[in-house]
């Protein structure tokens, strides 16, 4: 495998898991009742613990994104040029 081709792929990465994160954030806060309906019936768990849960979620898979794409993304980026 060549850099260009990690870099293109990390690229898209990025793009892709981007994309998801701000779907789901947008979707839990413009709908965050019908959500909780859904996933209520699923788990019980309180209205407060259930934001909790996704608020962490969503901090998690930030992290995890910036962590394992878009870092080493940047990093592959500035060797290249």
């Amino acid at each position: 495998m060549d850099i260009v081709l990690v870099t293109s792929f990390l690229k898209w990465c990025c793009i892709i898991n981007f994309s998801a994160l701000l779907f789901s954030s947008l979707a839990f806060s413009l709908m965050p009742g019908f959500i909780y309906r859904v996933h209520g019936q699923l788990f019980k768990l309180s209205q407060d613990a259930f934001n909790t849960t996704i608020y962490q979620f969503l901090a998690l898979y930030k992290v995890l994104i910036l962590v394992f794409n878009f870092v080493p993304f940047l990093a592959l980026w500035i060797v290249q040029s």
